[in-house]
């Protein structure tokens, strides 16, 4: 048993559709389930929040943090992880998520040039650091971005 299998007992749940002030043999009929005058019972009840005048609590409490929408997170890789494909191998974000070396690649992956690689690997990535891009080539292999 867990959250996301909770739900209401059987028959405890009613359906909201249904249409309201059509007669009281609807059962639903004259205030339509409004109750008896008062705000709530009329047109252009407040808003959800609305504490009658007094500052409401999400103007009360301070503003903390800011979010940019426009950042992306990058997954780095070093080089050295890269050693557990074989010689010759076509190195993908897809390939590195079969081999485990990536859970969730987010926004991008980036291939940084820390630790040693000694096999020739076409590595294909969203970015590279310069000195990764330089390993890489310099034993023969490419650093594609895609």
């Amino acid at each position: 048993m867990d959250l996301s299998n909770l739900q209401g007992a059987a028959g405890s749940t009613q359906s909201d559709n249904f249409r309201r002030g059509r007669g009281h043999g609807s059962g639903n009929g004259k205030t339509a389930g409004k109750g008896h005058k008062g705000q709530k019972a009329r047109s252009g009840a407040p808003r959800p929040g609305f504490e009658g005048g007094q500052m409401p609590l999400y103007r009360r409490l301070p503003k903390r943090g800011f979010k940019c929408r426009n950042s992306k997170t990058i997954i780095g890789i070093n080089l050295s992880a890269l050693e557990a494909f074989e010689d010759g191998a076509v190195v993908s974000v897809e390939t590195l998520i079969e081999a485990g070396v990536v859970k969730n690649p987010r926004d991008g992956v980036k291939i940084l040039g820390n630790g040693e690689l000694t096999k020739k690997l076409t590595v294909q990535a969203n970015a590279f650091s310069a000195s990764a891009k330089e390993k890489i080539e310099a034993l023969g292999g490419k650093a594609e971005v895609i």
